[in-house]
């Protein structure tokens, strides 16, 4: 289904099927109907709504320790989604309360784009 209105980040990946792994942990799953053109490209869903393309990059676009792309991902199971990348955590702690109200944590996916998982925290 395509949202109204919204917007999708598309990022480039070294490995689309090791990217696709690392976003199922996050709780993505690969959009139905995805056609033979589409070998270079994913669509990824999470149930709440959140969608992320990933799309093959072409040799030299990343390099890991440089990678400059960053993800927010707004979610309310952040609590789960942090004991299931416990071991993977930036800096081994999370999720942390944060000054400016959120519940979070931050993850490198595989070609080092950093991902930030996060909720309002609640009073």
């Amino acid at each position: 289904m395509t949202p109204r209105s919204g917007l999708v980040v598309i990022l480039p990946c070294r490995d689309l099927d090791g990217s696709e792994r690392f976003y199922a942990r996050l709780g993505f799953s690969r959009d139905p109907g995805q056609e033979a053109w589409q070998d270079g490209y994913r669509m990824l869903s999470r149930p709440d709504g959140a969608r992320l393309h990933l799309r093959q990059a072409e040799d030299g676009w990343l390099v890991p320790e440089r990678n400059p792309f960053g993800l927010y991902l707004y979610a309310e199971d952040v609590e789960a989604l942090a004991a299931a990348l416990s071991a993977e955590i930036v800096g081994g702690e999370g999720p942390e309360p944060t000054s400016w109200g959120m519940l979070e944590f931050a993850v490198s996916d595989p070609d080092g784009a950093l991902v930030r998982v996060g909720r309002t925290l609640r009073s």
